[in-house]
């Protein structure tokens, strides 16, 4: 790959360290810079500072620095389920209520699954839940009034 403006400045920073550091002479250094100039590759950066302490390869480290048991806890993942609930809940509004039930049931178990695991998503859960029984009820009353509409003609 073609070496940067940048990555010719940082092998030469990284050359101008080493020799700070007493790690190069200084016909070596004033050599190396001048080669850090006219490298067009980034292998040949690589190499000429390959040998100092804050080259480009990673020095390997024993051990961390910070033991397991006193990093943080990572955070608990969000149920799917309450996921997949929000988004039928909100589908609602464009499937004329059609998803509701399944954001119902999606909801309803995800947030058993939650009291279960742990897991984190309880709003999603219930705002899926919340609009899955907007909608539901919302055909509860269309369906009623359509039946009691149709015994009144009738009657």
């Amino acid at each position: 790959m073609l070496a940067s403006h940048a990555e010719r400045e940082r092998a030469v920073d990284v050359l101008r360290a080493g020799y700070g550091e007493g790690r190069l002479e200084h016909g070596e250094f004033e050599k190396r810079v001048g080669r850090a100039y006219a490298a067009r590759t980034v292998d040949e950066l690589a190499l000429l500072v390959a040998d100092l302490p804050q080259g480009p390869a990673p020095v390997a480290r024993i051990g961390t620095a910070v033991p397991a048991t006193f990093l943080p806890a990572p955070p608990p993942a969000t149920n799917g389920k309450a996921v997949g609930a929000m988004v039928c809940g909100v589908l609602t509004l464009v499937t004329a209520g059609l998803s509701g039930v399944p954001a119902v049931l999606l909801g309803h178990s995800a947030r058993a699954e939650m009291r279960r695991s742990g897991e984190r998503g309880e709003g999603l859960a219930m705002t899926g839940l919340v609009l899955g029984w907007v909608s539901v009820a919302g055909w509860a009353f269309i369906l009623t009034v359509l039946i009691a509409a149709g015994l009144a003609s009738s009657g």
